[in-house]
C-alpha cells in the first residue's frame, strides 16, 4: 500500500493518502474503457483535484472525471458512493462532469446533472491518520441516468 504525508499548498495541512498500486490500475482501467468508447484520452489531474481532463479524438477537451472504486459486480454494486465534496469539486469545474465506478466487471457512469442521490453521513472505518473517513457522502440508487459498460463484452 502506497501511503504519502502531503502539504496541501492551500492550506498548509497534511493529509494521509492510502491509494495502493491496484486501487490506481483500476482507475485507469475505468476512464480507458470510458474514452474507448468515443476515441477520446484523458489528462490525470494533481492528486488533490478531481481525477481526469477529457479530450474528445480531436484533442478538445470535453468534460471532467473523478473514478471511483467499486469492489464489486456492476449488478451488486449499489448504492453507489462518493464523498460529496468530490461532486462539489467536479461540478465546480463547469464542463460536462462524469462520475465514473469502476467495478469488478465494467464501468457504471453518469452525470452528476442528470442523477439523484441521497446525501448522509458515511464512508468507511475510520484509519489512523485519514482525515475523510467519515464524511459527508451521497448515495446514488439505480436509475435512468445511469450507463454501462462492461469490460469485456459477452
Amino acid at each position: 500500500m502506497r501511503t504519502s504525508l502531503r502539504t496541501m499548498p492551500h492550506r498548509g495541512t497534511r493529509e494521509m493518502r492510502f491509494e495502493k498500486a491496484s486501487d490506481l490500475q483500476r482507475e485507469l482501467k475505468a476512464i480507458e474503457k470510458f474514452t474507448s468508447k468515443f476515441n477520446g484520452t484523458f489528462k490525470k489531474l494533481d492528486p488533490n483535484d478531481i481525477d481526469y481532463r477529457v479530450f474528445d479524438s480531436k484533442g478538445n477537451l470535453i468534460a471532467y472525471a473523478e473514478v471511483k472504486g467499486r469492489l464489486r459486480s456492476m449488478s451488486s454494486a449499489y448504492p453507489l458512493p462518493i464523498a460529496a465534496r468530490k461532486v462539489v469539486k467536479l461540478c465546480d469545474k463547469r464542463l460536462n462532469p462524469v462520475i465514473i465506478w469502476a467495478c469488478d466487471d465494467g464501468i457504471i457512469y453518469g452525470k452528476p446533472t442528470e442523477i439523484k442521490g441521497s446525501v448522509k453521513w458515511g464512508g468507511r472505518k475510520p484509519r489512523e491518520g485519514a482525515v475523510n473517513d467519515e464524511e459527508l457522502m451521497i448515495y446514488y440508487d439505480k436509475q435512468k441516468g445511469f450507463r454501462y459498460y462492461k469490460y469485456y463484452e459477452e
